[in-house]
């Protein structure tokens, strides 16, 4: 049965099954998709600063810094950004705390309530920003005591279920498990074995990923919110119509709203418990130990994982070299 009439776009469908976030920083696009959240990341921040219909937002936030490290004006131009973002959202923003306290619990905490401080000077409650962080051990246990804190998190670098089900013990309120990602290691890894028909649509393993994932905190009834991220193409968007989140770039949200092809409902929480005995998953009681050998025994997780953070520490490092000049 389809989801909406013809006369919708697929965005607009795809809107009354999950709740649709913009991926950008360019806040002055977003306004065209009418998201109800938006995320951003030091990659997305730093290609946004770089666009000269932003500059005199970062000279507005260095002017009124002087002499301030760039290490600390980049929390204050994220805050900056989220802030405009904020205005044209009714939900919440995410704002990514710097991927090189990814394995230090403490100063992760520190940023945190350090960048929820900048936003409440604003008069921005809290509950409208999400904390980003990696799906490190560390990045765990600091979403575990930020969260008893009334700082939210959501758990992004997300590849695995092992990751997922720590991040839900953890009480995060939301994750971020890829899916473009995870399809591109795998694509790699089979080269000139990949074939489209086979590995693409329902079978794509990001998409398969993600509804692992989802089957398994229905099932459980884990709470923490799932957001399909990091797609490559709308099919991957449309194969997890029914997730309760999905975070889209503004190419794809464009693309979506370009279409009149119809969207059914993929993921649906009554279809978790079958799903789950299907796929032969248990619950899992995991400690640090049991943890980090579970992600290395998991090849495609611990090297996306140490990609990601390697990108975000090279990407927040462009950044500040940009507000030093």
């Amino acid at each position: 049965m389809n989801s909406a009439t013809s006369t919708q776009n697929q965005l607009e469908q795809l809107k009354k099954l999950t709740t649709v976030v913009a991926d950008t920083g360019d806040f002055e696009r977003m306004q065209a998709f009418q998201p109800q959240d938006a995320t951003t990341n030091p990659s997305l921040i730093l290609k946004a600063a770089q666009q000269s219909n932003y500059q005199s937002l970062v000279n507005a936030v260095k002017v009124a810094h002087p002499g301030m490290s760039t290490t600390d004006l980049v929390d204050y131009i994220l805050v900056a950004f989220g802030l405009e973002i904020l205005k044209i959202v009714p939900g919440r923003v995410s704002t990514e705390v710097d991927a090189r306290l990814s394995f230090d619990t403490k100063a992760t905490i520190a940023k945190a309530k350090h960048l929820i401080a900048l936003y409440e000077s604003h008069g921005i409650d809290r509950n409208r920003i999400l904390i980003k962080l990696a799906g490190t051990w560390e990045g765990i246990a600091a979403a575990k005591e930020l969260e008893a804190d009334g700082i939210h998190c959501n758990m992004t670098l997300l590849f695995s279920l092992v990751q997922a089900a720590a991040c839900g013990a953890a009480n995060a309120k939301l994750i971020s498990p890829f899916v473009g990602r995870i399809t591109d290691w795998y694509k790699a890894k089979l080269g000139a074995n990949w074939n489209d028909i086979n590995n693409g649509g329902e079978n794509d393993p990001g998409v398969t990923s993600v509804k692992r994932i989802f089957h398994y905190y229905k099932h459980f009834g884990i709470p923490t919110e799932i957001m399909g991220a990091s797609f490559r193409n709308t099919s991957q968007i449309l194969e997890l119509a029914g997730c309760d989140l999905l975070t889209i770039s503004p190419e794809l949200l464009a693309d979506l709203q370009a279409s009149g092809a119809s969207v059914d409902k993929k993921l649906d929480p009554i279809n978790a418990k079958a799903a789950l005995t299907a796929e032969g998953i248990t619950a899992l009681k995991l400690d640090e130990s049991s943890f980090r050998l579970q992600l290395n025994n998991d090849a495609m997780t611990t090297e996306k994982l140490a990609e990601g953070i390697r990108n975000f520490c090279i990407d927040t490092e462009k950044l500040e070299a940009l507000l030093a000049k």
